[in-house]
């Protein structure tokens, strides 16, 4: 309260509000009491136990290369751990890790639903700093909190909080909140100088700063299963999250006693945080963007830290499969999709084999065991299925993987779209295809930047088919499709396709008229009664769409493009944390960023996400039904791919 710069901005505020400075003081200090954290030892040690205690259901598995490259980094620098949030265990995991790994402590940021009597004042103890998470209205509170994240980076300590902001509740990474790392961003500018590099490279340069570079740590945090996964299920379905309490945290504490297998934290590439800025501005990013890039930047770097569980991958595979697997059957379906995964390098939780026969049946026997998954063993051998009432869990354990396959599913779509239009030139119609698809899904998923989108696609190509020559035409593309050794389009888009397929449909049945806020929340709940009769009628696959999260995502990106009001567009910054969806794109790239001799190329200028589509001179209701039809012939793409791997032959005909 006394630091000089606090002060000034108090008697700023104070003067700027026709406010007494002493009651502007007596209000600040409340908040900061209520936000003000310390590390005492005897407490910390004793929370320590606490903490084992409470992830007695896991077996916590860290990823030890990077981490001693992160704690070389604590000696020169300050760190901004930026975790994934799966689950309330992730607020006793990191600081677990960090604790007993020793760093330096470490301030974690935790809302203040969980500031509960007795529990919360012993958590403050160690460094948990309760914010709230409705500041609206609140521009002191706003300012106190900025001035103690500028305090804590001056005094050059660790911070930690999860950059999603809430819980996700289908296993993949939520759109990023900005509040946290706006302020951090802010005191970043204030002063700081470069850094050490990653894993022993060179020092970071931050543009003659004085004072630690800040850096910041994409942290994933994986498990094989949560005990809360299933509460999170029903909520999904439109149940009222339970509110935090004594009662909810010692049923918490209580569910942990049942063993669920590892859980996983690992470390990715930190992000220097002025260096970073400094680069997008250069590139002529706007300020009041550059914030929101970071963030991109840092949920990007965390899903490409998330290892594959085997327990993603089971789940994938019987989801998929929509119907009971002998256990030879699941084996067949899990190996083309390990043999992808090795192929795209990516890593395997606890360095699992995948087509390991006692591995497999490890996970499956766990998921049984857990409810997901039933077993029926008294016929001539024993075949597994997702259980009743649990294909929404089993979703969120597949969805933790759903990210690296992604692009290979618009691959597949965009390969059939250039099959189909045999009078547009092959590679002209899948990239046409591919960038529509990046529109129509980049409120769900976390593109790379405009480059790397490119890139990656050419290596989804060159997996598929790679001896072939670079030139893509209409039977190159076939002979691709029906050569694959598994389809992941419809084992992987299919969910969120289906759910957007049932939103859009209702909101063409709304024809010219504006819907209020009212009238989306009416929006929402009709979708999700329409998601459920479509289920019954196998219109759509499974329940796994009938998700509000999902039917959330779907409203956003009707907002976005103009299709819930004439007069104002829904700003999709509220609701996704992007107001162009989570692509994480770079400005000031070449507008040919691929080789102009692949006649796979594209005008890579030409990958802007963020535009919105033209509404001038077309009525709502025509826009509506034309965003159906889009998702209509996206739905009908996915059916062909999920017949080609059933058996049946790629039609010859333009559909």
């Amino acid at each position: 309260m006394d630091e000089p710069a606090f002060s000034a901005a108090l008697t700023t505020y104070a003067a700027d509000n026709g406010i007494s400075p002493e009651m502007v003081r007596e209000q600040a200090s409340e908040y900061l009491a209520e936000m003000f954290a310390s590390h005492g030892e005897r407490v910390t040690q004793s929370w320590t136990h606490f903490a084992q205690w409470m992830l007695r259901a896991h077996d916590v598995v860290v990823d030890e290369d990077n981490l001693v490259a992160v704690r070389r980094l604590d000696r020169s620098a300050t760190l901004g751990f930026v975790f994934s949030h799966r689950s309330y265990l992730d607020g006793f995991v990191l600081p677990l890790v960090l604790a007993t790994r020793r760093f330096s402590p470490t301030y974690t940021f935790g809302g203040a639903n969980l500031d509960l009597p007795l529990f919360g004042q012993a958590a403050g103890l160690t460094g948990l700093i309760f914010v709230r998470r409705a500041t609206q209205g609140l521009p002191l509170y706003r300012l106190v909190l900025r001035s103690y994240i500028a305090y804590l980076a001056r005094k050059r300590s660790n911070l930690a909080w999860a950059i999603e902001g809430g819980r996700t509740r289908t296993g993949k990474l939520r759109p990023p909140v900005h509040g946290i790392l706006r302020y951090l961003a802010d005191a970043a500018d204030a002063g700081g100088s470069g850094g050490p590099g990653w894993r022993g490279g060179p020092a970071q340069s931050s543009g003659g700063h004085d004072g630690p570079e800040f850096l910041l740590v994409p942290v994933s945090i994986v498990y094989d299963q949560l005990h809360e996964v299933a509460l999170m299920a029903t909520e999904a379905r439109g149940t009222v999250k339970r509110p935090e309490n004594w009662a909810w945290l010692l049923s918490l504490a209580w569910s942990q006693g049942s063993r669920l297998g590892r859980a996983y934290v690992t470390f990715g590439e930190p992000i220097p945080l002025r260096q970073r800025m400094a680069e997008l501005r250069a590139q002529g990013v706007a300020d009041s963007q550059v914030v929101r890039r970071v963030a991109l930047d840092a949920s990007h770097r965390i899903n490409q830290a998330t290892p594959v569980t085997v327990t993603a991958v089971v789940c994938l595979a019987l989801l998929g499969a929509d119907r009971a697997l002998t256990f030879d059957e699941v084996l067949t379906t899990v190996s083309p999709f390990a043999g992808y995964i090795e192929a795209r390098q990516w890593s395997v939780a606890g360095g699992a084999t995948l087509t390991d026969r006692s591995t497999i049946r490890r996970a499956l026997q766990e998921l049984v065991a857990s409810g997901v998954l039933h077993c029926h063993d008294t016929g001539t051998e024993a075949v597994w299925r997702v259980g009743d009432q649990q294909h929404l869990i089993a979703a969120f354990y597949r969805n933790t993987v759903i990210h690296i396959l992604v692009e290979r599913g618009i691959a597949e779509l965009s390969l059939l779209d250039a099959v189909e239009k045999p009078g547009q030139d092959a590679a002209a119609a899948f990239w046409q295809s591919a960038l529509a698809l990046r529109d129509l899904l980049k409120f769900e998923f976390f593109f790379p930047a405009r480059r790397g989108y490119v890139q990656d696609l050419h290596a989804e190509l060159a997996i598929l088919s790679p001896d072939a020559s670079p030139t893509l035409s209409r039977s190159r593309a076939r002979a691709m499709l029906e050569g694959a050794p598994m389809s992941m389009a419809n084992l992987v888009l299919r969910p969120f396709v289906d759910a957007y397929l049932v939103l859009a449909d209702r909101l063409a049945a709304c024809g010219e008229a504006e819907l209020t806020v009212a009238g989306e929340k009416d929006l929402l709940t009709e979708s999700l009664h329409l998601g459920e009769q479509w289920v019954l009628q196998r219109r759509i696959a499974n329940a796994e769409s009938v998700s509000l999260e999902l039917l959330r995502t779907a409203l956003t990106l009707a907002g976005h493009r103009k299709l819930l009001r004439d007069t104002v567009a829904l700003d999709g910054s509220d609701l996704s944390g992007a107001s162009g969806g989570h692509e994480a794109l770079v400005g000031g790239e070449s507008a040919d960023a691929t080789d102009a001799t692949d006649t796979h190329a594209i005008n890579v200028g030409a990958l802007d996400g963020d535009d919105v589509p033209d509404a001038a001179g077309r009525g709502l209701g025509l826009r509506r039904a034309e965003f159906l039809a889009e998702i209509v012939d996206v739905h009908r793409r996915l059916t062909t791919l999920a017949d080609l791997a059933s058996g049946v032959t790629l039609p010859e005909s333009t559909p």
